[in-house]
């Protein structure tokens, strides 16, 4: 199993929309490409965030790499914009693959 996880920092003004909106909107659009089969969204407490921040993590889980490389082709280009594009300078983004062992 892989689970490929998304940490964003998110800016205290727009924190509660982009809640609203990744759980109503982002979070079903990734798992509706058929790619992953379970997410978990966490909300980081320690270490806290900078001050006028929050960190949250969003880990969703497929079960072998060649599930996440077609996503990360034929999916997340369309849907990383989409987030960029809605709260620009708002929010920062990493992404990382892991393999559970």
């Amino acid at each position: 199993m892989l689970v490929y996880s998304i940490t964003t920092i998110v800016k205290k003004e727009v924190e509660e929309e982009w809640c609203q909106w990744m759980k109503e909107k982002h979070i079903p659009d990734i798992l509706h490409t058929g790619y992953f089969n379970n997410h978990k969204m966490f909300k980081v407490r320690i270490p806290t965030s900078m001050e006028g921040e929050t960190t949250y993590i969003v880990h969703y889980e497929c079960e072998s790499i060649d599930d996440y490389l077609s996503y990360a082709e034929k999916e997340a280009p369309r849907l990383q914009a989409d987030s960029a594009s809605k709260f620009i300078g708002k929010i920062t983004t990493a992404r990382t693959v892991m393999e559970l062992i």
